[in-house]
């Protein structure tokens, strides 16, 4: 029963907590069940993101957002059954009173399909990766290792999973390091190289490749990788008409001590014991129409996010598309390399 508590939540969860909770499990889902333990519904990473998309809060209670018809099976021979005939991650095993008494996932079995989506990549790799210092004095931070290959690899090949094979990278900072490495594995991927006389920020490099593109592109930078469903991220990019989508992480953040907000003469308006806050944090990877390089100046330092900003206040759409801070695995400090290799190879 311990292992099928990890699946199973609350109705009075939070839809933080139970992003929290799905994380943790690993399967992408949770069964929600009453204060008598009868099971109400699940609710999925996919049912989180429509509903804060729709214009949900991570406050509201998880009951809002669940599939109120779950699969579900009366013995583990059916669960088999169900399992194998859809696409699902889990199947709870229910008695007559709807109560819980197993759970079939089959992990190893359990393949999550990609769509071919087949555009462009763009990657920034053009910056001294400051944060990375003093490995950064030896290896340009696209090069770093985590575990067996250079983060920049571990991110072209998450692309290549889609069909994704075309990769524009943009390099400034010990580029000939970076080209070197790729000469000895010019067989594995089709790359364009863009080099940067001075330094351009995190957006200003993008100039270099106008008049590239005549539809759709990725646009990342090279110290983050994310596992999500990028099929789903282009289907919402391309549904909603966008000119920019932002691809954001929902980060929870515990906060260790008493918090008060204070108002006049010092006066306690309210206090919160360690409350939980919970944020969208940008992951540095966006997915961009081609018009949005027209508006860049050549040779003009720019971060990305500030183009972000001056698209919207021209009036073109720009959205976040949320995801699991699960999903996203950044390396851009010392602290977060080691993480990111156990999450890629395990201990």
């Amino acid at each position: 029963m311990d292992e099928i508590q990890k699946f199973v939540g609350r109705e009075t969860l939070s839809i933080s907590q139970a992003m929290q909770k799905i994380d943790l499990n690993t399967c992408g889902v949770l069964f929600i069940v009453d204060d008598k333990d009868t099971l109400l519904g699940c609710i999925s990473d996919g049912d989180i993101r429509r509903f804060l998309l729709s214009g949900g809060h991570m406050t509201d209670l998880v009951s809002k957002a669940i599939n109120l018809h779950p699969k579900t099976a009366d013995s583990i021979e059916t669960a088999k059954k169900i399992y194998h005939k859809k696409f699902t991650v889990a199947v709870p095993v229910i008695d007559k009173n709807k109560k819980i008494i197993s759970i079939y996932t089959e992990d190893d079995i359990y393949v999550k399909t990609k769509g071919d989506l087949n555009i462009p990549i763009v990657i920034n790799a053009g910056g001294k990766g400051t944060r990375l210092d003093p490995f950064t004095r030896v290896l340009p931070k696209p090069l770093i290792p985590v575990g067996e290959l250079p983060i920049i690899e571990h991110i072209m090949k998450e692309y290549q999973s889609y069909n994704c094979n075309e990769f524009h990278i943009i390099v400034n900072y010990k580029r000939d390091l970076i080209k070197a490495y790729f000469a000895d594995n010019e067989n594995l991927y089709n790359i364009f190289w863009y080099d940067e006389e001075k330094p351009l920020g995190t957006g200003g490099g993008l100039s270099l490749l106008r008049g590239q593109f005549a539809d759709t592109f990725f646009f990342a930078n090279c110290d983050a990788l994310l596992t999500a469903n990028y099929e789903s991220m282009v289907k919402f990019h391309k549904d909603n008409g966008n000119a920019i989508t932002m691809v954001c992480a929902y980060k929870n953040l515990n906060i260790p001590y008493g918090v008060v907000e204070m108002g006049l003469n010092g006066k306690i308006e309210a206090m919160k014991e360690k409350p939980l806050m919970s944020f969208l944090a940008n992951t540095g990877i966006y997915i961009v129409e081609p018009e949005v390089i027209d508006d860049i100046e050549d040779e003009v330092p720019i971060g990305f996010p500030d183009i972000v900003e001056r698209e919207r206040q021209k009036g073109r759409k720009v959205a976040a598309f949320p995801v699991s801070e699960n999903d996203w695995m950044d390396m851009g400090q010392l602290s977060e390399l080691e993480k990111m290799r156990i999450k890629l190879y395990g201990e």
